[in-house]
Formats: C-alpha cells, sequence, structure tokens
C-alpha cells in the first residue's frame, strides 16, 4: 500500500495512546516463556512482537521470524537452551543477510549446539536445545546491545548463570541497562561493574507476578519531530510513559530541547509542548540510542538545520543500511547529505522537494520517520503498511492530528 500524504497542518492540543515498548515487550515475552508465572500487561501490539510470542508459543520445528531482527538474537539464546528440542531458526530475505555469528560464536562457547543450514555466520541456523554449564564468555563492546542482552535473558535458567566480558567501548548501554532492570524486578542478582557483566542463576518464584510494559519511546519520536516542525504553541499529549524509563530513546525528551520542545509528566502522561524555534546546527553521538537517528535527521532537514550525527555503526546491519537509505531519500527531498559506516553529515536545506515518493526498503523507521515532513510539504510513501512492524496505528494516530492522508 502506497500513501500520500498531503501538505497538512495540526490541531493546536492532540492527544495519543501508544502501545507498550516493543523492547520491552520482546524482553519480558522471553523471561515469561522462562518464568511462566509472569503475567503481562500493555505488550506491544507490533508484528515483532506478536511474532515473537508465537514463535515463544510454538511446538514446531521450522521457525520463521520474518523482518524481526530483535526476535532472531532473543529467540537464537532461548532456543539453544530448550533441552531436547530442535530448531531451525530461519526469517525473511533481508533476515538471512544480516550477521549472526557473533552471537553464535559466544552461546558455542557457552556449550551450544548450532550450525549454519545455508551461508556460513547468517541465518536460517539449526538448534539442538541442550543444558549449558559453562558460565564465562567474552563479546566485543561494541556489537548490538541485542546479542549482549540475548546472553543476559537466558541467564537465570543457566546452571552458573553467566559472566560476560565487554571488550572495548560499550555501544547502546541503555538497552542492556533495561536488560538488566527487567532481571533484577524479577528477583534475578544481577552486576554491571566497568566491562564485566554478572547474572546469577534464578530458580525461585519470580518476586512480582504482573508486569505492566511502558509505552514504546521509539514510536514517541515521531511526534518530537512533529512538534519540532509545528507552531509554537501546539501540544500533543502522550500515554503511558515514565519520567524514570528504562528506555534508552527517552533521551528524546533532552534532545528535542534543542528544537524548541518542552516535555512534561503528570501521572502516565507525557506532555509536549512547542515553545520556541530551533535555528542552530546539531551536534550528537548517538551511540546510546541508534533508532532515533532517522527521526532527528529528517527534523534536522525539514528545518533546514545542518547536523552531524555519530555513533550510527549498528544502523548498516538493520532492517536495511539506514544510513544510505537515509541519504537516497533526503537527496530525493533535495538535500545535500555524506554517511560514512558511523556517521551522518547534512548540510542546512533551503527547501524540499513535492511530491517526492519515498522508499522504505522493508524498514518501518524510513515510513515514519519522512512522515512529519508533510507538515511542510507534500510527499508519499511507499509500501505504507510496514509501520506495523513496531506501531500498526500510525497512520491512523497521524490522522487524528490532522494529518491529511489518502491511498
Amino acid at each position: 500500500m502506497d500513501i500520500t500524504l498531503h501538505k497538512s497542518s495540526i490541531q493546536r492540543k492532540s492527544y495519543v495512546a501508544i502501545t507498550g515498548s516493543k523492547s520491552e515487550s520482546n524482553r519480558l515475552l522471553l523471561l515469561q516463556a522462562l518464568f511462566p508465572e509472569i503475567e503481562l500487561k500493555n505488550v506491544s501490539n507490533s508484528d515483532d512482537s506478536e511474532l515473537m510470542a508465537k514463535a515463544l508459543s510454538s511446538n514446531e520445528i521450522i521457525v520463521d521470524i520474518h523482518h524481526a531482527g530483535t526476535a532472531m538474537r532473543f529467540l537464537t539464546a532461548y532456543f539453544a537452551v530448550q533441552e531436547g528440542r530442535e530448531t531451525i531458526l530461519t526469517g525473511s530475505k533481508r533476515m538471512k543477510e544480516r550477521p549472526i555469528k557473533i552471537l553464535v560464536d559466544a552461546l558455542r562457547e557457552l556449550g551450544a549446539d548450532i550450525s549454519y543450514v545455508e551461508n556460513e555466520g547468517y541465518p536460517p541456523i539449526k538448534l539442538n536445545g541442550k543444558k549449558l554449564d559453562k558460565n564465562k564468555v567474552s563479546l566485543k563492546a561494541n556489537v548490538s546491545s541485542q546479542y549482549i542482552s540475548a546472553l543476559l535473558l537466558i541467564a537465570p535458567k543457566l546452571e552458573n548463570g553467566i559472566e560476560l566480558t565487554l571488550e572495548g567501548d560499550i555501544t547502546s548501554v541503555p538497552y542492556i541497562n533495561m536488560t538488566l532492570s527487567l532481571l533484577d524486578e524479577i528477583g534475578v542478582e544481577t552486576s554491571f561493574k566497568d566491562n564485566v557483566i554478572k547474572v546469577s542463576p534464578f530458580n525461585e518464584t519470580p518476586k512480582v507476578d504482573t508486569l505492566t510494559v511502558e509505552s514504546d519511546w521509539s514510536s514517541a519520536s515521531y511526534y518530537f519531530s512533529i512538534l519540532a516542525i509545528s507552531e509554537v504553541g501546539t501540544e500533543i499529549y502522550l500515554s503511558s510513559y515514565k519520567e524514570s524509563s528504562l528506555q534508552g530513546d527517552s533521551c528524546l525528551v533532552d534532545i528535542y530541547k534543542h528544537f524548541g520542545v518542552r516535555s512534561s509528566f503528570n501521572e502516565n502522561t507525557l506532555t509536549l509542548r512547542k515553545e520556541a524555534k530551533a535555528l542552530e546546527p546539531l551536534s550528537l553521538n548517538l551511540k546510546n540510542a541508534p533508532d532515533i537517528a532517522q527521526t532527528i535527521a529528517v527534523t534536522c532537514f525539514v528545518l533546514g538545520i545542518s547536523c552531524d550525527l555519530a555513533g550510527l555503526h549498528t544502523l548498516k546491519i538493520k532492517e536495511t543500511d539506514r544510513l544510505e537509505a537515509l541519504r537516497t531519500e533526503i537527496e530525493k527531498l533535495g538535500g545535500e547529505i555524506e554517511v560514512t559506516d558511523k556517521s551522518l553529515h547534512m548540510s542546512a536545506s533551503k527547501s524540499i522537494n513535492p511530491m517526492v515518493s519515498i522508499g522504505t526498503y522493508h524498514d518501518h523507521r524510513m515510513a515514519m520517520a519522512f512522515a512529519p515532513a508533510a507538515l511542510k510539504q507534500s510527499l508519499k510513501v511507499e509500501d505504507a503498511g510496514v509501520v506495523s512492524k513496531s506501531y500498526p496505528a500510525f497512520w491512523e494516530d497521524l490522522k487524528s492530528l490532522g494529518f491529511e492522508i489518502t491511498e
């Protein structure tokens, strides 16, 4: 489904309820599979989380997780410790191009029985679940935090827990801390000192029986962008959010102050208000929150602000090569942008080309990141249904704000 976003203006005040965080949901779904006593509330209705839940409840040998990258990493660890079970974990064509070797090597080091079905280092993989009694393993610290979290999530069920040493400069620390905080919440003993993470074995009943998932901050990022591009005085109310969030993308609160967007919390409601214009160039290192890079880049482009974004090396192996995809689509709109394998550099724009057709590359964040540009210029979005991967109601929620959207 391709759609057209006509040049729009939004209401002065709007309210949007956003579903649970995909990141938290996928972690908690795996913990629930390991500890069935746990009940979950406000679980994400994203494709990724639904695929994760379906895979965890499946008794089939072949488990297909399509485009769900987080699910591929987490389920690799999960099925590796399901004693006596044989599983072939596969996915989409793009998933078969996304590396899994780092995680497989780490699990093998712990004693796992995993082999590659097609190409060495890439899905699909065959797992013969078994008891893992080794507990010490090392990883390069700049790898995707999902590899690290996958190991930490299964650690409570390992006979000796895990002692994970991270070598070098750590990427995406907030996502690692999220995983450890969720383990702590159910009663698992953890520690993270210097570059060593320890998780103790846990064979008790979880100390909480119900966990509520906070709404997704990555999904909130598009509303920060919309406010940044809107008139001073515009407000959007979002639920349900915590001021002391576990999610790394909650750094949006500080980042978007640069664009004149102020945030405040009242119980579970996050209020965003546009209070001033943004004029200054922006320079950020997003190594702890790379998923919001596309949103920030588009915000800067639409506002005519130059930006330098670093710490983006993990974007090369997402649903698409997000850096190259951003470069291609922003250039279509008339922007001047350069990318490396870990950074993005964009000059201040003076105009936006009308009715450009934005390619989404099977990437939900490409579709949603460019949508706020319709506040300044009409554009088309190809394969708009891709948003279901993380935020199925996105287009309907934009319409409720005042966006004019047609198929």
